[in-house]
């Protein structure tokens, strides 16, 4: 993950949105520093694949500001399409065209040179890992591949954001860790990533910053360690080799809870100096604990905590009522406000960014 000290790239001021009585923002501020990954978390339906339409120019909001790399997205929304991409929660790649024919596509919708365009493909197809099946149908390609070639249809323009919206819904662990290297990288250039997403531990492995947004509002800001610190819970597990040591434990150390087995669980933080003065109390009492692990809040704690749902309830991207706010699936903003609804043809998709 990368420092935050840079201008911001995304900022946000008020926005507001509502479908007819329902209230989907409610006011939102965000501030993205420029060469950082902002994650946005939140429950089912807490607006978060709207606010990532508002700034990608799909959808007006019925109040407040936003600007992205400098641009209005409702008043310039040219300049912001010139500077942005978005990768959606759905693949936007053409199935009947190969690898390097979707990749060419998206050269001439950017109206690159034929030269350059190829060219650029084949750097894409390269740096994703995806040269040996470049010449073959992307219906072919497993669910990995397809995201790894969506996400590169993105990067033809150069672009200086990137909009994530659940990137790795679906796909295995190991194609999750190569999504991740990517968004590294990518950072590692300079980019800018708006992420939203369903697991936490990607938010966690990924976000310099993160927020978390329920029923409209912003309700915690923050990077991952700011957020855990917010929530109770952490403790050290002390592991002892008989009981009688145990509980001598037990009644030395004050408010301290038996675990699984000879454990016990101390709540406290796991800074040095508290660690310390928990093993000199065990020493001057002699009593020997066989090992100890420290135990600290995790972003499922946190989401938890903010929000009063598991994570796991919200194990798919959020969905509004209203049909404008489906997700995107084409990978640089139309011109419209309504994202496509086929995925079988990225031609016909693609074609709304001329």
């Amino acid at each position: 993950m990368s420092p935050t000290t840079s201008s911001p790239a995304i900022t946000a001021s008020g926005l507001r949105k509502c479908f007819g009585d329902k209230v989907v923002l409610d006011g939102i501020d965000l501030s993205v520093a420029e060469g950082t990954v902002f994650s946005l978390l939140g429950p089912n339906g807490a607006g978060k694949t709207t606010t990532v339409h508002i700034l990608s120019t799909l959808m007006r909001a019925d109040g407040g500001e936003a600007r992205v790399m400098g641009r209005d997205p409702a008043r310039d929304p040219d300049a912001v399409r010139a500077v942005i991409g978005v990768t959606g929660q759905f693949s936007a790649v053409d199935g009947l065209l190969t690898g390097r024919e979707n990749l060419q596509l998206m050269a001439d919708l950017r109206h690159l040179p034929r030269a350059e365009g190829r060219r650029r493909a084949a750097e894409l197809l390269a740096e994703f890992e995806l040269a040996d099946a470049a010449d073959k149908r992307a219906a072919t390609y497993s669910g990995g591949m397809r995201r790894r070639l969506d996400l590169a249809m993105t990067l033809v323009g150069d672009p200086r954001v990137i909009f994530l919206d659940e990137p790795t819904t679906g796909l295995d662990p190991r194609s999750r860790r190569t999504m991740w290297q990517i968004v590294r990288s990518l950072v590692g250039r300079g980019v800018t990533i708006f992420l939203t997403t369903q697991y936490l531990d990607e938010a966690d492995e990924l976000a310099d910053r993160i927020a978390v947004l329920d029923q409209g509002r912003i309700v915690a800001t923050g990077t991952p360690a700011e957020l855990k610190r917010r929530v109770p819970g952490g403790h050290v597990r002390l592991q002892f080799a008989d009981a009688a040591a145990l509980t001598a434990a037990e009644r030395l150390l004050d408010g301290a809870a038996r675990g699984d087995g000879l454990s016990l669980n101390v709540p406290g933080d796991a800074g040095i100096h508290a660690l310390r003065a928990l093993l000199t109390r065990l020493d001057d009492a002699g009593i020997e604990a066989e090992t100890l692990s420290v135990h600290t809040p995790d972003l499922d704690d946190v989401f938890f905590a903010l929000t009063g749902r598991p994570a796991a309830d919200t194990a798919s991207a959020d969905h509004n009522t209203s049909t404008n706010d489906a997700a995107p699936t084409n990978n640089t903003a139309p011109t419209n406000n309504t994202a496509p609804t086929s995925n079988e043809n990225a031609s016909e998709q693609k074609e709304s960014v001329r």
